[in-house]
């Protein structure tokens, strides 16, 4: 399985998924981000502002 790690602005502190389909409902719901920074996400791996307002990537792990 390969994790994707979710870093929101300055927290060091990724939050840990299994799919990105995942990450982006987080980010569509919890985080309750603009579909174009939802789509940046999903599209470039990151956005910032403005489009966002704040900075936000993924990394992806093996394990």
């Amino acid at each position: 399985m390969r994790w994707i790690d979710l870093y929101c602005g300055e927290d060091p502190h990724p939050r840990r998924f299994d799919r990105m389909d995942t990450v982006l409902d987080y980010l569509r719901r919890v985080e309750r981000l603009p579909d174009e920074a939802v789509r940046a996400v999903a599209n470039e791996g990151e956005v910032a502002p403005p489009v966002a307002r704040r900075a936000y990537r993924v990394e992806r792990y093996p394990t």
